[in-house]
């Protein structure tokens, strides 16, 4: 039986049209995560459905961890239909990424993604130095992207204290030896070295770009902004290019919710049209593709986002009223993430299976 792993199948996806991306999961399963593109075909109804199945496309079957999707390729071998399957299934795709660099000036801004997650994070770099912004927990992510770009990883920064993933930011600074920078208006409880608003990040030598920091409370208390000079917005959970940050995980959604109006309208917004927004997250919606940058410039969103057009009652009301199940596990997560408990590498892949809850629906 042929295999596909997960690595691989990120660069399919860019051409549709030549696979079939069979998802053989129950339908709930598939509608609460999913790769994009894929075609829900439950196993029990596969033998009745296999005339659904196109010839003539490579085929790839899925499931939770590759035992179903076997099955289905082994039923599609017997109608004469080759098949692989994604190894691991979708607990594999939780943990592929891929990068997409862009040059901003003196400064190179490489975006890690985490596909199947649906995490974005940034390695930024200038001269010999650079600054990661919210790294997962897979570390070597971004040391090998950094030491294969020759720079040294001299700062790194949360842009607020996570609840869908495990924050990677403790552990980067101490494999490093980088300075650790959070806003303490969120509760963490070990050292670091507290940001402030209107500080300066120095990047690196041979750059005239410092990350500048933008305090936007809203989805946390803490949460904060980074600016790039003129070029770039790190927005973490306050603005998505789909969407603005849910305020109801603290259980304050209202006092939340107009705070993140105020960040918005007050922080954010008030940046040139061209500042190009990169979030620390992006949604089914968004169209994520190899060599493209998952970004958006200000005035484009700030022309197709109904959220960002409403009065301060309106905006609360529907930011309160939207929301939805919350991340699974979170409580957990943040515990994790503030440092009160310690979580192991094999139970945290299980805690963060599953896409990211962190924007209000649109």
């Amino acid at each position: 039986m042929r295999t596909i792993t997960a690595d691989a199948l990120v660069e399919l996806l860019d051409e549709p049209e030549e696979y079939f991306l069979m998802d053989v999961r129950e339908p709930d399963e598939f509608s609460e995560w999913r790769i994009p593109g894929a075609v829900n075909v439950p196993l029990g109804e596969l033998a009745a459905r296999v005339g659904e199945v196109p010839r003539g496309r490579e085929v790839v079957t899925v499931c939770a961890v590759g035992s179903r999707a076997s099955t289905a390729a082994e039923m599609l071998a017997r109608s004469g239909i080759d098949a692989e399957v994604l190894q691991g299934g979708m607990s594999a795709w939780a943990t592929v990424y891929d990068e997409v660099e862009v040059v901003l000036g003196g400064a190179t801004v490489v975006q890690v993604r985490r596909r199947g997650k649906g995490c974005l994070s940034y390695l930024i770099g200038a001269g010999q130095s650079a600054v990661v912004i919210d790294p997962s927990a897979d570390v070597a992510q971004y040391t090998d992207r950094a030491t294969s770009r020759g720079w040294e990883v001299t700062y790194v920064v949360d842009t607020h204290l996570h609840a869908d993933h495990v924050s990677g930011a403790r552990a980067l600074a101490d494999a490093t030896g980088a300075t650790l920078m959070l806003n303490p208006a969120d509760a963490f409880e070990f050292d670091f070295s507290p940001l402030a608003d209107g500080m300066r990040i120095h990047i690196g030598e041979g750059a005239d770009l410092d990350v500048s920091i933008v305090s936007t409370p809203g989805h946390t208390m803490g949460s904060t902004c980074f600016v790039l000079g003129e070029y770039a917005l790190f927005s973490g959970d306050t603005l998505f290019l789909e969407s603005v940050g849910r305020p109801d995980l603290a259980d304050r959604a209202e006092q939340f919710a107009h705070d993140l109006y105020a960040s918005l309208h007050e922080r954010v917004l008030v940046h040139p049209d061209a500042l190009l927004v990169f979030p620390a997250h992006f949604g089914e919606s968004v169209e994520v593709r190899g060599g493209e940058p998952t970004a958006a410039t200000l005035g484009a969103l700030r022309s197709s986002l109904r959220q960002l057009e409403m009065g301060e009652d309106d905006f609360v009301a529907w930011a309160c009223s939207s929301v939805k199940q919350r991340p699974p596990n979170y409580v957990a997560i943040v515990g994790a993430n503030q440092g009160a408990t310690s979580i192991g590498d094999e139970e945290r892949r299980g805690l963060e299976a599953g896409p990211n809850r962190c924007a209000v629906a649109g």
